[in-house]
């Protein structure tokens, strides 16, 4: 099932070093490295392909992704086999994953059949006007060209290599070249796959889809500074998506970057509703907090609180919960280093009070708890940086004065939380104009953790939740990444893209539908 290699336009082929995949469970195996000279052998053929693929009718683009989400369930089970072999996670949580990668895949395929994606515009022409005339002009959304995108670690199927940069490259019209994760290798293989049959079924060129796999930081810094790619997608830590960020910026001919690369997600309690339900509160944020061992880029890990009685009833009743919180597998050995050194960067931290402090070992990530007072959060730009696992954080801040200053001094995030019953609609009309400008998505209510791949969903927000806070790497709005407006004026028909020709023959249709039925 695993074949170990890298796929490069419908061809598997491979270097002359392997690695060994480092799984949570199970037998370990081989891979090829990536090289430099694979990376530009795959972006040459994305080039050639774009020339076809990047003009084929939506139909084309339509059936790829519907071809490629039946193959992926096709191949179910030795997805979800390998993927919990490497990853650790629940059968049922990657078996949740698959189903979402497939339907994102499937809903691509019909948001651009229904055209609206494209935001076609059109200005009729005035030779009459004076002082003068106005030209006809067209303008429509093109596809960019070749994507790279990077595999994410956390999401092995609906982040990596069928995931949505990818899904919405190619419904964009963009060939994709992916850099597998190593966390995944052995998933990523039989993704590719998949997508290999599903290119075969429908005929389209061999070139719209590669993947290389492993070889160090040469590999993806190659991937970002070939001159074919056009655009980068990638979801990760903020060290490296920083870097890579930095290099498509350097490239003499510079390209978008569209990373999501971290979040706290704080949530603020207000008090009407903590005095009220501080205790439900608390076993929603717990099992938020801890949900996949705190492996998501939504994970709510700040709650802020006004310092009083219900504060510290709220803090107990989360204790209460998160000991009954077992050890969890965490998705690598990186990882897992990382939450530990998060953990006690936490606990050193001036002020910070430990009310659950736990040590783990290993691929195990156990929940901490610790609590900090406003001024002492404010005085540490550390306590606002994402600790990747189950660790929670309470700041207790003297009135709801403080709350706000609070609020106006977090970085950018994917997303901001309010806790409030009807008494707390004034405190919470002076937050939100706050967290508007702080987060993409606003929550009420509710918890973070589960992103709806929807129309309305955005999945970015202000660095360093995102590198480009006008765009969403989930829903169907993520397709606009991979595109760019054109204005066509005074263009024969003959010359304008499909697209515009099947709009115009769409609203003749309209037209002629809502006319009276002739009659004898």
């Amino acid at each position: 099932m695993i074949n170990g290699k890298h796929l490069i336009a419908g061809r598997w082929t491979e270097s002359d070093r392997v690695f060994l995949s480092s799984p949570a469970t199970g037998e370990a195996h081989e891979f090829s490295v990536g090289t430099p000279e694979l990376v530009d052998e795959a972006c040459k053929a994305a080039e050639q392909a774009f020339m076809t693929y990047g003009y084929s009718p939506v139909a084309t683009r339509a059936a790829l992704l519907n071809a490629i989400a039946d193959e992926i369930e096709t191949r179910g089970d030795d997805i979800t086999r390998i993927g919990h072999e490497e990853t650790g996670l629940p059968e049922a949580r990657l078996i949740g994953e698959r189903g979402r990668t497939v339907g994102q895949l499937r809903l691509f395929a019909r948001t651009i059949q229904d055209g609206n994606y494209l935001d076609r515009r059109h200005d009729e022409a005035l030779p009459e006007r004076q002082p003068v005339p106005r030209p006809d002009l067209k303008l429509i959304q093109r596809p960019i060209g070749p994507v790279a995108v990077f595999g994410a670690s956390n999401f092995p199927l609906a982040f990596s290599t069928a995931g949505g940069d990818t899904a919405a490259a190619l419904a964009a019209g963009c060939p994709v070249v992916v850099k597998g994760h190593s966390a995944h290798p052995g998933t990523a293989d039989i993704i590719a796959q998949a997508i290999q049959a599903a290119i075969e079924t429908v005929g389209v060129h061999p070139g719209v889809f590669s993947q290389i796999q492993g070889g160090d930081r040469s590999v993806g810094t190659a991937l970002v500074r070939n001159e074919y790619i056009r655009a980068v997608g990638f979801t990760g830590s903020l060290a490296g998506g920083r870097a890579l960020f930095d290099l498509c910026a350097a490239r003499e001919d510079p390209i978008p970057f569209f990373g999501e690369l971290g979040s706290v997600n704080p949530m603020f309690l207000l008090p009407e509703a903590l005095g009220a339900r501080g205790g439900a509160i608390a076993s929603g944020w717990v099992a938020s907090l801890t949900m996949g061992a705190g492996q998501f880029c939504t994970n709510p890990g700040i709650a802020v609180v006004v310092e009083d009685d219900d504060a510290e009833a709220f803090i107990h009743a989360s204790l209460a919960e998160l000991m009954k919180v077992q050890g969890q597998t965490m998705l690598t050995d990186g990882i897992a280093s990382a939450y530990r050194k998060g953990r006690d960067g936490v606990r050193r931290a001036r002020g910070v009070k430990e009310i659950l402090s736990t040590d783990c070992e290993a691929r195990e990530a156990t929940p901490n708890l610790f609590v900090v007072s406003g001024q002492d959060w404010l005085a540490d730009e550390t306590l606002s940086e994402e600790v990747f696992g189950p660790l929670g954080l309470v700041i207790t801040v003297r009135d709801t004065d403080e709350m706000l200053v609070i609020a106006r001094a977090l970085k950018g995030q994917l997303t901001c939380t309010l806790h409030m019953d009807t008494a707390d609609t004034d405190l919470a009309r002076l937050l939100m104009p706050v967290l508007e400008r702080k987060a993409g998505r606003i929550l009420t209510n509710g918890f973070p953790t589960g992103v709806e791949v929807s129309e309305t969903m955005v999945h970015g927000g202000p660095y360093p939740a995102s590198t480009n806070f006008g765009a969403t790497s989930v829903g169907t709005m993520s397709i606009r990444r991979f595109l760019r407006p054109v204005c066509y004026q005074n263009m024969p028909r003959a010359l304008l893209p499909v697209e515009w020709e099947n709009e115009a023959e769409s609203a003749v249709k309209s037209v002629r539908e809502l006319l009276p039925a002739e009659t004898d």
